[in-house]
């Protein structure tokens, strides 16, 4: 079935994605824990598109573009594994590492892409950082690169990609003078 030719998976994704957005947005107070990953995975491939959508997976996944196939997760590792990268102390590095980890680790059936970008994401803008986001023209690289890294799980490379290229946004962080007026308005660079 299909909408002006847009199958209707495809919308019902798209809009999975404006809610797990939205959730995102909504909840920047929160930290970006195991129940916060599971619940942005189940907003994300909810509404029937994936059975089981925010819990771990049970089954072997296969990864696009590599014969690597990674392990069953297990709840207790994952947990202490996200705890250890919470501690990183730059907001920007604890971003992209639990991006790359949540990818890498495959915790889930389904999404996990979509799962890691936007937690990745609320880690940035509860920081007051800018967002992570791979532009069309740099996708051919970033897939190369994740590719490697699934083979390798070194995130040396990646990351400095990431961090060089797929970081946007405007830099809010401004000086406050004795008035609490701005000295100078947003300006664009500036990673956390």
């Amino acid at each position: 079935m299909s909408v002006d030719g847009v199958k209707v998976a495809d919308i019902v994704a798209v809009n999975n994605l404006k809610h797990a957005w939205q959730f995102v947005l909504e909840n920047v107070e929160y930290p970006v824990d195991y129940p916060f990953i599971c619940r942005i995975n189940r907003l994300v491939d909810g509404d029937n598109l994936i059975i089981k959508a925010g819990f771990l997976r049970n089954m072997s996944v296969s990864i696009g573009g590599t014969t690597w196939k990674p392990d069953l997760p297990i709840e207790a590792q994952i947990k202490e594994q996200l705890d250890d990268i919470r501690c990183i102390e730059s907001p920007t590095e604890r971003a992209i590492t639990l991006m790359l980890y949540i990818i890498r680790k495959q915790i889930f059936l389904d999404g996990n892409k979509r799962t890691a970008m936007l937690a990745a994401n609320a880690e940035m803008i509860a920081s007051g950082c800018r967002v992570i986001t791979v532009p069309i023209e740099k996708q051919c690289n970033f897939t190369a690169l994740l590719v490697s890294f699934y083979e390798s799980g070194d995130m040396i490379d990646i990351k400095k990609f990431i961090y060089d290229e797929c970081i946007d946004g405007i830099d809010f962080q401004q000086t406050i003078t004795q008035n609490d007026k701005p000295e100078e308005g947003p300006k664009f660079g500036g990673l956390c």
